[in-house]
């Protein structure tokens, strides 16, 4: 871990560039970060006390003539203000954020190798980063490693996790790889996962999930409806079915008047013949 010695001159944010202007090489590199912080900032919309970083430089060494920071493409910080200042951070001071390490740092390993694996795992570690991602989907066989890999820090040295989605009970969220979509691109992306293993739904799902809601709400609407007409049609069947039978049943007491009436003409009383 470092050390900070609270006697040497700090330069402020405002004083210090926010990255190290290095641009990505390829779109997952802003893609993925984005993903995540829209999943995040649905599921923590109540909470003020975390902060996203996006390709954003982290200083972490007070008194450098030259500072230079170290630049993951995501990390996430608790315990932290959520939105500092009016106009946001223009990077990320330790000694602006009362020395509070990121909790987690993600790096999406590029065309161009820029020391995922040696580097900036030894520069993570030094920091106390707890949990350190590296997302190598392309390239990962030129650097002999698996295309997801999860470290924790433990006594100083960060040990593989195993798994998949990992769960990092200190931060309450767990972090894997799934095919979904994302805009128009349908492929493989990083997404958090809660306790269970379960995957936080990003916008787009949850606008799917609502959409395909209300078409179900609108179905079942129709089909009461056409229901309810069906019922009212049965009933309407059933009330001409009785006005039938009851005006056959008047046709035949008709026809039974008239016939007694021809007997009685012919001198025949049906009440005798009863007798």
């Amino acid at each position: 871990m470092l050390d900070y010695n609270p006697s040497t001159y700090l330069p402020s944010a405002r004083e210090l560039p926010d990255s190290d202007e290095t641009p990505v090489d390829n779109e997952l590199q802003n893609l993925i970060p984005n993903l995540l912080l829209a999943i995040l900032a649905l599921v923590w919309s109540e909470r003020m006390d975390w902060y996203f970083g996006v390709d954003m430089g982290i200083y972490y060494i007070p008194g450098q003539e030259h500072p230079t920071p170290i630049v993951p493409d995501v990390f996430l910080s608790l315990q932290v203000e959520r939105r500092k200042g009016e106009h946001g951070r223009l990077s990320y001071v330790l000694w602006e954020e009362n020395y509070v390490v990121p909790s987690l740092a993600l790096e999406v390993v590029s065309y161009k190798y820029n020391g995922e694996y040696d580097e900036k795992l030894e520069k993570y570690a030094s920091l106390g980063v707890l949990y350190y991602v590296i997302y190598n989907p392309e390239h990962w066989r030129r650097q002999k490693h698996q295309p997801f890999e999860v470290y924790k820090l433990v006594a100083g040295e960060y040990v593989r996790q195993t798994g998949e989605p990992v769960w990092m009970p200190e931060i309450g969220l767990g972090i894997g790889r799934e095919q979904g979509r994302f805009g128009d691109w349908q492929r493989e992306w990083l997404y958090w996962y809660d306790g269970e293993g379960n995957k936080l739904a990003a916008p787009e799902e949850l606008i799917e999930q609502e959409r395909q809601r209300t078409q179900q709400e609108r179905l079942r609407a129709m089909l009461a409806e056409s229901q309810l007409e069906q019922e009212q049609l049965r009933a309407q069947q059933e009330q001409q079915r009785a006005t039938l039978a009851e005006s056959q049943l008047e046709q035949e007491q008709l026809r039974a008047q008239k016939l007694a009436e021809q007997l009685r003409t012919l001198g025949i009383n049906l009440s005798d013949l009863d007798n």
